[in-house]
């Protein structure tokens, strides 16, 4: 088989990574790839918003699966676009993946369906929005209704806090059009778990639970930004609440989906948040999660072309996915600046392994770029150092002793990822 993975993160390394072990495959392409996707497909200059030479790109060259990536090409149809073509892809149309592309939209969904999620209002207009607060009260939440790239999320815990959201999303224009309109919701309290599972619109297999560090420093301090790290399993994701998750959330939605004529197939990621009042959705998301791509597929046995192939086919209840023992905690190296304006542009450099530590430990690229032999920052969130171990304590011993081995200028990194796991 050829393969062409559409992306340019760590998630699309670490998906060209497991794609790579299948037997079944013949040819990896990367559009546009990093320096990490080079080490196992061959990167071509094609950016996931270019659809058209997507598309041509794989009809010329006999693709005969496209596993799509980030969230916009989803949003904007590539998948329907694709398939019109004759070309399997893997990820869900343009009409089912508006469960990421419209905060609103996936409420309305939460709504009909009951999933159970914060009370909101979506709004349009700033002085409406910014009345509202006085009704909700804060703490709140305040969202940017489209693609914000992780960022468009604020936790306001005072009135002044609210107000300068508003501002930045309704105002400022921040985010663009997915500023047109905000969402406001109800705060709560508890710990964050991201659960994954595949679905072919019928049968859905949800995949091991994982918790996402969002803030840029320790303690959960500072700015948002799209994942400093994660971990998994997710020890507070027991089995009892997996049930009330299946049944009242993926089900609930797969279900729903079907319903209103937008067949879910492919990754729903359900970002979930375990309150003193039961399961609440914060978000979906409509494919892998970045970093909790890492630490999943890394704990994942079983080959994971068949697994997509199922979901195209829409056969997954013929699959029996199997799942490693072990923890896996990635560390998220992060370039100056970041999630501001960032530095690119510095050379990274890896010191030579022991075998020990290779064994059980991965580097996973995402801002990233070969330029005349040398492997260069280019992006904000520049590597995934992830490693493997018998425990949680253990894996997390395992990944910093790798970022150990590199190192770049201006590098930041948390020194707390896995510990809410330890408590």
């Amino acid at each position: 088989m050829k393969i062409l993975v559409v992306g340019s993160g760590g998630r699309e390394h670490t998906l060209c990574w497991k794609i790579a072990q299948s037997e079944k495959v013949e040819k990896i392409y990367c559009a546009p790839g990093n320096a990490g996707t080079a080490l196992f497909a061959e990167n071509i200059p094609v950016e996931v918003d270019e659809m058209e030479k997507l598309v041509d790109f794989s009809k010329e060259n006999g693709i005969d699966l496209v596993v799509i990536g980030p969230e916009l090409p989803l949003t904007l149809g590539l998948t329907d676009k694709l398939e019109k073509a004759g070309i399997k892809a893997f990820g869900p149309s343009g009409l089912a993946a508006e469960i990421e592309g419209s905060k609103a939209f996936s409420k309305m969904i939460m709504e009909r369906y009951n999933v159970p999620t914060a009370k909101y209002k979506v709004f349009t207009e700033y002085l409406l929005a910014k009345r509202y607060l006085a009704e909700i009260g804060i703490p709140c939440v305040i969202k940017a209704d489209g693609l914000a790239q992780g960022k468009g999320v604020f936790v306001c815990m005072t009135k002044e806090m609210a107000e300068n959201a508003l501002e930045e999303i309704m105002g400022e224009k921040t985010f663009g059009d997915a500023g047109n309109r905000v969402l406001i919701e109800e705060y709560f309290e508890g710990q964050e778990v991201s659960v994954l599972a595949f679905t072919d619109g019928k049968t859905i297999i949800p995949m091991v639970s994982a918790q996402d560090h969002k803030r840029i420093f320790d303690n959960d301090e500072g700015l948002n930004t799209g994942g400093m790290g994660a971990y998994s399993p997710a020890p507070m994701y027991t089995e009892a609440i997996a049930d009330i998750v299946n049944e009242k959330v993926f089900r609930a939605v797969v279900d729903g989906m079907n319903k209103e004529g937008r067949t879910y197939k492919g990754v729903l990621y359900a970002g979930l948040m375990l309150t003193n009042q039961g399961v609440k959705v914060l978000e979906f998301n409509a494919r892998f999660g970045d970093p909790e791509t890492q630490v999943v597929l890394t704990r994942l046995e079983s080959d994971l072309v068949d697994i997509m192939l199922a979901v195209v086919n829409e056969n997954l209840n013929q699959q029996e996915i199997f799942w490693k023992n072990e923890a896996s905690v990635c560390v998220v190296m992060s370039a100056e600046g970041y999630p501001g304006e960032y530095v690119k542009g510095r050379e990274i450099f890896f010191k030579e392994v022991s075998p020990e530590i290779e064994d059980n430990s991965f580097i996973f690229h995402a801002g990233t770029k070969n330029e005349n032999g040398k492997v260069l920052t280019s992006g904000g969130r520049v590597l995934g150092v992830t490693a493997l171990g018998e425990t949680i304590e253990e894996a997390i011993k395992n990944a910093y002793k790798r970022i150990e081995t590199v190192s770049f200028e201006g590098a930041h990194y948390r020194k707390d990822i896995g510990k809410k796991a330890l408590i």
